[in-house]
């Protein structure tokens, strides 16, 4: 059975950095992405970054890019999203997803991270706040 769970949302500062943990377990195949997304309070949910593992291609939104960083520990089937310099627009629950598929192809359309429809399976989501 498939899990994907995410932790490491907290409160912090504007300008400070948090750390986003993302744990799944269950592979069905051998190749897969995790995505990381977020939502605000009243807006739709977004794209955030992701990491496929096969090749550890990464993807970053332009609202990230420079701030966020997306790593990978196969070891323990962990992705992280390290985030700084934070704002306080960055508020919001952030979920990990996994999409898998059997052949590596199945990634090669360089805009597939943003489309929710292609991850199968999706964490509970962690509160990030960044608030003075």
């Amino acid at each position: 059975q498939v899990h994907v769970v995410e932790s490491g949302g907290d409160l912090v500062q504007p300008g400070g950095s948090l750390r986003l943990s993302c744990r799944a377990s269950g592979f069905r195949y051998a190749y897969y992405a995790i995505g990381w997304f977020r939502q605000a309070p009243g807006k739709e949910r977004e794209a955030v970054s992701c990491i496929r593992n096969f090749d550890g291609r990464t993807y970053y939104a332009d609202s990230v890019k420079g701030r966020f960083t997306i790593s990978s520990d196969s070891a323990s089937n962990t992705v992280y999203l390290q985030m700084d310099t934070l704002k306080p627009e960055d508020t919001a629950i952030y979920y990990c997803a996994l999409a898998e598929h059997p052949a590596p192809e199945n990634f090669d359309d360089p805009r597939f991270w943003i489309r929710q429809f292609e991850y199968h399976y999706w964490g509970q989501g962690t509160q990030v706040t960044v608030s003075s």
